[in-house]
Parts: C-alpha cells; structure tokens; sequence
C-alpha cells in the first residue's frame, strides 16, 4: 500500500523542469508586472490625449453650427419679446418676422402661431399644406419651453423648427416660430472636419443634422450607448465601437443650454511618439513574451544540461534491473561534472553487484550439485536395498515372509523414486506431484495378473498437475504407496468385471489437495474394509501417520462393492508448532 502510495505521488509531483519555470515564472513576475503597468499606463495616457484633442476638433468643427443654431434661438427670443408687447399689431408682426428672415442667410421661414389663431404672421405667405406644424397635435404646440423639431418639410425644403414660447403677464400666448434649413446644418458640419465624424443632436434623443443625412447616418453612433444616455452624462470622452463594429474615439459637447449636444468620432489617434498598432501591441505584450521567453529558455536549459543525463542514468537503470548486463563502458554526453559522478558511482556500483551476483551463482550451482549428487547416491542405495530385499524374497520360502518383504521393497522403491525424481527435476524447490504419483504408481500396480492374487485389476489415474514442496513429496508419496498396495491387496470383482482401482489427484475447494484412491469388492466378500481398527495392522497405522504429516483429514468410505479413501490436505506446507509424527 505503502509503495503504492509513494509511486502515485512521484507521478502528482511536478517534474524538475516544470518546477524550475515555476520558480523563475515567480521570480520574474513582479518586473513583468510592473512593466505591463508602465506600458499600459503610456497607452492610457495617449488614448486620454486622443480623446481629448477629439472633444477640442469637435468644439471647433461644429462652432458655425452653434451659431446657426444659437443665432436662429437668439432671433426666435427677440421676436417673442416683440409678439408679447400688447400693441404689436398684426401687420407689425409680419414686418418684423419678414425683417429678420432677409438679415439672416441661415433663416427660411420666421412667424408668430397664436394659441387661438393659428399661424398670425409669418416672413412669407403658406398655405396649409405648407405648414409642417399643421398636422402637430395642440398639445405639442403648447409647450411653455424652447422646442427644437427636426427634419420638418417647409415648402419642399427639409428644415429644423426652433420653436420659443410667447408669454404675457406668465401667460402662454402662442409660440414664434423659426425654420432653418437643415442643408445649412449639414454643410457647415462638413466642411468642419473631414476626418471626424460629426453629428448634431437634442437631449431627447433626436438627430439634428450630421455631415450627410442618409439612411445610414445612425451607424456613426456608438453601439452599446444611446443618445439619450449621452445626453443626461454631458461634456465627455470614452473610447468603443460604432455600429459598424469599428473601433473609435468618441467626444460629447454640449452645444446649447443641454438641449443640443455635438457628438464627434475618429479612428484612435496616438500623440507623441506615434507608434503603428503592431508595436503599441509589442509594447504592451513584451514583458509577456520576455516572461515565456525565459520560462522556454530555462526548460530547455534543464532538459538540456540535467534532465537528459537523468533520464539516460534512468534507463541505465532498468536496463540492469531487467537482468542486462555489460554497463561498466556505458558513459554520459558532456554532462555536469556532479552529474558524472553519479554516473561513475553507478558503474562502480553495477561492477561490485555484478561480481557478487556471479559469485553467488557459481555457489549456488555448486550447491545444486551437489544437492543432485546426495539425491543420486540415495537413490542408488536404495536401489541397492531393494536389490538385496529381493534377493532375500527369492531365497525365502514362507509366503507371508515373501508378502511382508515385498510389502517393505515396496516402501523403499517409493523412495528411490521421490529422490530420483529430485535427481531429475529442473528444479528443487518445487515437484510435481501427478508426475512423481504416476512414477510410483507405474512400479507397483502393473495392468494384468497380479502375483499375489491372481485376479485381473483395471488401473485408471486422474491426477491433475499440482506443485509441491519437496517436504511434502515424502508423505504424499508414502501415502499414495500404502493406499495403492491396500487397495490391490483388497480388491475384488464383481461378477465377470474386472477387478479396477481408481486413483486421482485434484484440487479441491480453497488452497487444498485431494487424493482419493477407490477399488472394486467382491459382493460376497467379507474380508475387512481398508478402514482398519487402531492397532489392526502396519498399512493403516502407516497411512494414518503420513495423513499427519500433510495437516490433512482423512475420510474411508465403505460401499458393498467398493472401497473409497479420501484424504485432504492443504496445499501449503504444515506451520511450526504443529505434531508431524511419523511411524
């Protein structure tokens, strides 16, 4: 758990490189900062320059449009002075309205309209049809304040009415009435100023003139703000985008008392050191790109001089830890000398382990033979053994004397065979257990007539391929040689089948083993069963014995035409502390 705790949080860490661009990403920020808010401070600062000379060039470009219009509000307050005096007559009225049309160029159309009356008096003569404010509702005409109506129709000629109230003793009367052409307006914005775009507008929100009154005259404006919205905040400068999407400097000057603004706009201009946009861009992005510049510099500097070297000590590494050899030559390229000396502690590292690891193969080798050599001298001596026991058999004349020695040669081939097996076997810690029980099986129960009995006895093996200590080959197969011979001394057949034995190994449930060896009986037998009383005989005894030593349980089955022994055993060897008697 530990380990893999510890690997899962080599692989969160960040890698050497990434810290070091950490560290020095910190280390530069501040300068990188305060060299963004110098630089962002000297664009604020021109910009504030451009949208100041902006709201100067628009002061001054619509300076004959303030006259226009103050001069036609100024004629419009003279002639309402006039129309108040209680012995202005009619005719007067008419005079004086005509007189100040014809002083004025910029002035249409003058007259006086009656609250009661209508239109009384006027510079010249119109007929309804003429009179843009006929169709205006009552309510509208009766304004107590200066108005200011734009794009009116006067005689064919589109005009902008200043309207000034006529009061008497505070009494509303009527209102005066001046036209001035909107031709007027809209040239003297455009010979103002060509580079800037200028409209004229009322605190409602209405357009009074601009440079050319087209269709599309409102895509000068600003996209996100209103005209009623400039109006209310006044005299000031922002820069946005027009409806067009560009990108513009805007300037709002009030022209008459609140009522009539000037709004003016021009590409962003820059003062002073005029700089184009990729380098004003530059400028304000080069702490930046100097901050990744270093950061780049720096990661590659560490893959170049540490993390290369580290990564190739790394493979060094799993190349010996994967079994290759030969590494003493291997050598770094043009790595720092403290980086080298790792290198060389490695590889002195790798030449003292590889020459421990030979010497301790050779040991182990020899050690190996020899263990070979003690199962091969055992294996003979036994062999030995069972040569003379059968010679003793041969020159012994009592049966029973003949079965018991037969009995203990037997025993002493099953060892012969666990160590020649040993002798044999690719390895020693471990033995195959079907292959070592086939062995046995093969010397003592041979398919056709038996000596003892005579009868014809069926061997059928099922033995799955299981591993065993070599600690745990010695009982088993004592066992196995006990139960077989028990099983060929007590079988019997039924009727004209064959006389069988059964014989398996398999893996039970768990980490278990079960040998089960099972024979035939004869119907009308009544020898005993294999499941002998305490004391009743060797074979049992024996049996009983070796079940111990595996810490296994074993379990006889009698059936009235066979015999059945089952014996489990854990697959693991027995723990210390444990009996293992032994007979």
């Amino acid at each position: 758990m530990s380990d893999t705790k510890t690997a899962r949080g080599r692989t969160l860490q960040p890698r050497l490189a990434v810290q070091l661009a950490l560290v020095l990403s910190i280390a530069i920020l501040p300068l990188g900062l305060i060299s963004v808010y110098q630089t962002y401070s000297v664009l604020k600062e021109r910009q504030s320059l451009s949208t100041a000379a902006l709201l100067e060039e628009t002061q001054r470009a619509v300076s004959d449009s303030r006259e226009v219009i103050r001069t036609a509000v100024g004629a419009a307050e003279t002639l309402a002075i006039l129309v108040s005096a209680s012995e202005f007559t009619d005719d007067a009225c008419t005079a004086a309205m005509a007189q100040i049309a014809e002083k004025s160029r910029w002035i249409l159309f003058a007259g006086y309209r009656d609250l009661a009356r209508g239109l009384v008096c006027g510079s010249k003569n119109l007929s309804p049809d003429e009179d843009p404010l006929t169709a205006l509702p009552a309510a509208d005409l009766a304004v107590e304040d200066i108005g200011m109506t734009p794009l009116a129709i006067l005689s064919g000629v589109a005009t902008v009415n200043i309207t000034v109230p006529v009061l008497r003793k505070g009494t509303f009367l009527g209102t005066v009435w001046i036209a001035v052409p909107a031709e007027a307006l809209n040239d003297a914005l455009a010979r103002a100023a060509p580079d800037v775009d200028l409209v004229l507008f009322q605190s409602e929100g209405e357009i009074i003139a601009t440079e050319e009154y087209a269709d599309d005259r409102r895509s000068v404006l600003p996209q996100d703000r209103t005209l009623e919205d400039l109006a209310l905040a006044g005299r000031q400068t922002f820069r946005g985008e027009n409806r067009k999407g560009l990108t513009r400097d805007f300037a709002i000057a009030p022209i008459v008392d609140g009522r009539v603004y000037a709004l003016g706009s021009w590409e962003p201009r820059e003062f002073g050191l005029t700089l184009p946009t990729y380098k004003r861009l530059m400028a304000l992005y080069f702490p930046i790109v100097m901050w990744v510049v270093a950061i780049v510099v720096a990661y590659v500097g560490v893959q170049r001089l540490v993390i290369r070297h580290v990564r190739r000590l790394r493979s060094w590494m799993r190349l010996y830890s994967s079994g290759q050899a030969g590494l003493e030559n291997a050598r770094l390229d043009n790595a720092p000398e403290e980086l080298e000396v790792v290198a060389e502690a490695f590889r002195a590292m790798t030449t003292r382990l590889s020459e421990q690891e030979r010497l301790l193969e050779a040991d182990l080798k020899e050690k190996t033979l020899l263990l070979r050599e003690v199962h091969h001298r055992v294996k003979n001596n036994l062999q030995l053994i069972s040569s003379m026991l059968n010679m003793q058999i041969r020159a012994t004349d009592s049966p029973e004397a003949k079965r018991l020695l037969r009995r203990v040669q037997d025993r002493v081939m099953a060892l012969s065979a666990i160590h020649r097996y040993l002798y044999l076997a690719r390895k020693l810690s471990s033995l195959r257990a079907d292959e070592l029980l086939e062995e046995i099986i093969q010397q003592l129960v041979v398919v056709g007539t038996l000596e003892d009995s005579g009868h014809q006895i069926r061997v059928s093996t099922a033995l799955d391929p299981v591993e065993i200590s070599p600690d745990q080959s010695v009982p088993l197969s004592l066992l196995a040689t006990e139960a077989a011979i028990n099983a060929v001394k007590y079988c019997g057949a039924t009727g004209d089948a064959p006389a069988w034995i059964d014989i398996a190994l398999r893996k039970a449930d768990g980490d278990n083993i079960s040998l089960s060896v099972v024979n035939s009986r004869a119907a009308d037998t009544g020898e005993t069963t294999m499941d002998m009383p305490k004391g009743s005989g060797l074979g049992a005894r024996l049996i009983q014995s070796f079940v111990a030593q595996l810490n296994g349980t074993r379990e006889v089955i009698e059936h009235p035409d066979r015999y059945e022994m089952h014996v489990v055993f854990p697959l693991s060897w027995a723990q210390d502390g444990e009996d293992d008697t032994s007979d």
